[in-house]
């Protein structure tokens, strides 16, 4: 049964918090200016230190992804005496997608330095896309059959009970399908030896990506216990996206580098690796959710009394940019993209009820998760509003009566944003040394586009970013619950 609604009191919270934000920044606009004003000063200066650690935290994570990309993994792999024995699947939920878009893929598992004997490739359909997705199976088996170990099909019945129709309704049944499988042909690989990566259809891996994964697996403690998360990167299209997307595209991979620069905070993202023999123990991925990709590191978390973690690899995974027929779709869809991110905050409620019950889990672990949720969430729907938005109303309001304070703020507000400024200038280097090759079919022109581009940053910051978390956390607050929604694939 789906946890939605089941504890309404913790729904309410993130969503309320945010829009008691927004009615005191506007009365205390009109009523007690200076206040507003201090709040507003206060904030921008909170947002200044936390672009300040961002950008550290971001170039560390860089710097150590730019050595990772010049080691040899796999001669490391070598020198471990058992390395051998480990096996990855790969499951790869599809819909709709077109043949081209899957072969590029598992071209790019073709090309890993891994054996690929050692590797099961899941592709795993639905049964609303039955003819379309039969065809594409058949011609991959057929291409590919002889590549890897096993080419496993599945195909997601439609209108199961308890279900929301999605990725992580075909990612639970698909992987009760493959563990009859295994059961049968291969029983004599241990859970323990297979490493499971849950990759969107559209996903590329670099050559030493399995590499990477397997010498970490064997080299860290307690491996079963982790999952391994590695760098997202948006570029499979980015040279013909558009603008406000390329933009929320970097500020998604930045922001997953300054994270991979904290594990102890770190979860799951998109696609990343994990052990099989955790998803056994969770019941694999919860069908009725929409977060399947951050809520299988919660289940793990609370299935092992908060004794896992993500262990971060500093190499990438490439993905699309969402697309539309025209500019307005193309907008519309990294809209619902981003508000289907944001519907992350629907962890919140299930982790304030399983820390309540569960006396295992270390108190400070509760309250560092609790807090870095929350405030991620939080800072995720009002920063864009109150810095662009919001902070200017009390200046307005006051106008240029009022305390040396009030006079006094706009000049230091202008500051502080000045400095933050810095972060975008580092952000839009740093996004030049992460583009792919420029297609020879893209004029040598767009470069200056690719650092022009972050002139829209406020623009794309509060429309793509601010928006859809408050959708999303309105959504929950109001009990109107959000579904899948499957972002397009196109080239």
């Amino acid at each position: 049964m789906s946890t939605y609604g089941k504890y309404r009191k913790w729904e309410i919270i993130p969503g309320a918090l945010v829009w008691a934000t927004f009615a005191l920044a506007i009365l205390g606009s009109f009523f007690a200016p200076t206040a507003a004003i201090v709040f507003i000063i206060v904030f921008d200066l909170y947002w200044f230190f936390r672009i300040s650690y961002f950008v550290v935290y971001t170039l560390a994570s860089w710097k150590t992804y730019r050595k990772s990309l010049k080691r040899d993994w796999f001669a490391d792999l070598k020198k471990q005496s058992d390395w051998q024995r480990l096996h990855h699947m790969i499951f790869l939920p599809t819909y709709k997608e077109n043949l081209e878009i899957i072969r590029d893929t598992l071209h790019s598992l073709a090309a890993s330095n891994y054996p690929k004997e050692k590797m099961i490739i899941v592709l795993a359909g639905e049964a609303r896309d039955h003819d379309h997705f039969q065809k594409n199976a058949s011609a991959i088996k057929q291409e590919f059959g002889k590549t890897f170990k096993k080419i496993i099909v599945t195909e997601h019945p439609k209108d199961l009970p308890d279900e929301i129709p999605g990725k992580g309704s075909n990612l639970n049944y698909s992987a009760g399908e493959v563990k009859l499988v295994l059961e049968k042909e291969f029983p004599d690989i241990p859970a323990e030896d297979i490493i499971v990566s849950s990759f969107d259809v559209d996903t590329t891996v670099h050559p030493s990506y399995f590499a990477c994964l397997s010498f970490l697996y064997l080299t860290s403690p307690n491996p079963t216990h982790a999952s391994y998360q590695p760098v997202v990167l948006f570029s499979n299209n980015i040279w013909t996206s558009r603008a406000p997307i390329r933009i929320a595209a970097f500020g998604t991979i930045f922001w997953l580098f300054s994270e991979l620069a904290r594990p102890e905070r770190l979860w799951t993202f998109s696609s990343h690796s994990m052990p099989w023999k955790m998803l056994l123990d969770v019941g694999f991925w919860q069908k009725d959710i929409v977060s399947e990709d951050s809520r299988i590191f919660l289940q793990a978390f609370l299935k092992y009394h908060g004794d896992y973690r993500v262990i971060p690899m500093h190499l990438p995974v490439s993905m699309d940019t969402v697309v539309g027929a025209t500019y307005f779709d193309s907008l519309k869809a990294l809209y619902k993209q981003q508000r289907r991110w944001a519907w992350g905050v629907e962890h919140f409620p299930v982790m304030v009820e399983a820390f309540k019950a569960d006396p295992l889990i270390p108190l400070n672990k509760k309250i560092k998760y609790l807090v870095n949720q929350i405030e991620g969430m939080y800072t995720w729907a009002t920063a864009p509003v109150l810095i662009f938005i919001l902070g200017r109303l009390p200046l307005w309001v006051s106008g240029s009566e009022g305390s040396a304070l009030v006079q006094a703020a706009p000049f230091t507000l202008q500051w502080i944003m000045r400095l933050a400024m810095a972060g975008v200038f580092i952000s839009a280097i740093l996004s030049l040394t992460l583009l792919p090759p420029r297609p020879k079919t893209v004029k040598p022109s767009v470069w200056i586009v690719m650092l022009l581009q972050w002139t829209l940053l406020p623009i794309t910051f509060t429309i793509f970013g601010a928006a859809p978390a408050i959708d999303a956390q309105t959504r929950l607050m109001l009990g109107k619950y959000l579904g899948f929604n499957v972002t397009k694939k196109s080239r």
